[in-house]
């Protein structure tokens, strides 16, 4: 080979001054491309208003979300009746438990005299249930009992609460009286009159940002960042105190090693005295483990194997059917152009058909649950690898099937000796790879009713309250696609590695 030195190209150059000159889309085709993306961005962000999209989004509730992942709520409710008293409640799976009493709620109580309207007995039923003279208007004696009937006033002297501060958070407090609320956070300090007479709720003056109240005498929220929030109004304070964690996450509120600390439960399980004679305290803790009220950790467990299931049956039933037809839709095997074309299209409608699709056509069909799930995952993998798998066939080396072809082996033969061993490590390692995304697409699927984890993600979320819920069985479906993926990926590089060797 010659090599040119500069004089010589130079020569050349100057001869041929069109030969080396670069053409138009040589010079301008880097500035072309990137103008044409440039546009495209431009006209997106238009298209989907991008912009208004991004100025009107609600950011703060979209970090309660995330907030929530990984923390739980406690949810004190505080009832202000119309004689000033007040009371507090808490839900009935509250994560605090039966007989709350926090630190961090303080309380005020008096000793008053209070008139109480007790309902008076109502006597008009009884005299309803002597016959009347008409069928169709009471008795006149009925109406005037009903008439005269008046709720029986008691005057009693008890105890009752009239102050509640809260500690939400640092620097932060919820102070409740039977006429106000004040709301502390940071430097900042606002007061709120409660007129219970009007059911409005009044502020001294202007609210600071972190608190909303779209209608003037409505009810406020107020946001304390990670630590919570309140929603006041006249006749209650909702306050929902954020602490970080996973309550309960073993015992739950019935359990009897609730709230115990985790030495204390070690030594009740190794040596401790029985507390069920039936059983001992390690079965006990097992039991109330698996059985959680609140994370329902076996009902979990059992969805999330029935998804891996699901997967696993979808795909295998998928690459027994799709192996047998990827040979009639292959030019170079089955030379049936019609048969071919069949093959083909049949594959094309199948895949064409998203596996969300598919799946709400089962679950009419036969109902919800796992059938459901595994039919559609077949149906959709038959035709996506029914078109790889032919592909495939239609690319291998003819070669080999020529030389088994020469030896004189049946047709058969031919494709076992000859066919086979060229693509079955394609076809395993296309199917461990659809094995280990369908675990994924299972998961969605399930949340339109095929079965599995994702109706129980689906039903986690839509209460709006159980986001630590939804938190831990994500982090399981993440557990279970990290493991298969690196099964995958193991067995898919020994096969290829096969291949090679």
């Amino acid at each position: 080979m010659t090599i040119l030195n500069t004089s010589e190209m130079e020569a050349i150059a100057a001869r041929h001054p069109d030969l080396l000159r670069p053409g138009f889309w040589q010079r301008f085709r880097v500035p072309a491309i990137a103008l044409a993306c440039t546009l495209y961005l431009l006209f997106a962000w238009w298209y989907f208003a991008v912009g208004k999209v991004l100025g009107e989004a609600n950011w703060s509730i979209a970090g309660n979300y995330l907030a929530d992942w990984v923390s739980y709520e406690i949810r004190p409710q505080i009832e202000i009746d119309a004689d000033g008293a007040m009371r507090i409640e808490y839900p009935r799976f509250d994560p605090i438990g039966p007989n709350p009493n926090p630190d961090w709620l303080q309380t005020r109580r008096e000793t008053v005299t209070r008139t109480i309207e007790i309902p008076a007995p109502n006597s008009a039923n009884g005299a309803a249930a002597k016959p009347s003279s008409s069928f169709m208007a009471p008795a006149p004696q009925a109406e005037q009992q009903a008439a005269q009937a008046s709720p029986i006033r008691e005057t009693r002297t008890e105890e009752i609460l009239t102050e509640a501060v809260v500690e939400i958070g640092s620097a932060r407090t919820i102070e409740v009286h039977p006429d106000r609320v004040v709301l502390t956070r940071g430097s900042e300090s606002v007061a709120l009159r409660l007129d219970r007479r009007s059911g409005e709720v009044r502020a001294d003056g202007a609210l600071p940002s972190w608190i909303e109240q779209r209608l003037p005498g409505g009810r406020a929220l107020a946001y304390f960042g990670v630590s919570g929030w309140a929603e006041i109004s006249a006749e209650r304070v909702r306050i929902r105190k954020r602490f970080l964690g996973w309550a309960n996450f073993l015992f739950d509120t019935n359990s009897p090693f609730f709230g115990k600390p985790a030495g204390e439960v070690a030594t009740l399980i190794v040596s401790g005295e029985r507390i069920q004679p039936d059983r001992s305290n390690l079965s006990l803790a097992w039991n109330n483990i698996l059985y959680n009220s609140e994370w329902q950790h076996l009902d979990v467990w059992e969805k999330l194997l029935q998804t891996i299931v699901m997967a696993f049956i979808g795909t295998l039933f998928a690459m027994l059917v799709a192996f047998p037809l990827s040979f009639i839709a292959a030019r170079n095997i089955f030379r049936n152009r019609p048969a071919n074309q069949i093959a083909k299209r049949l594959f094309d409608f199948l895949r064409s058909v998203d596996m969300l699709i598919w799946a709400l056509f089962f679950t009419r069909a036969f109902g919800p649950g796992p059938l459901a799930g595994i039919s559609a995952i077949f149906l959709t993998d038959t035709g996506t690898l029914g078109k790889l798998y032919s592909e495939a066939l239609e690319n291998i080396d003819e070669k080999q099937r020529e030389g088994v072809r020469s030896v004189g082996a049946s047709p058969v033969a031919v494709q076992r000796y000859g066919t086979v061993p060229q693509v079955m490590p394609v076809f395993l390692s296309q199917a461990l790879y659809f094995w280990e995304s369908n675990t994924r697409s299972a998961t969605i699927i399930g949340a339109v009713g095929a079965g599995g984890i994702g109706l129980k993600l689906w039903e986690a979320m839509r209460t709006n309250y159980d986001w630590e819920n939804v938190a831990y069985m994500v982090l399981l479906i993440l557990l279970v696609v990290f493991i298969f993926d690196g099964i995958s990926n193991a067995l898919r590089s020994r096969l290829i590695g096969k291949e090679r060797g």
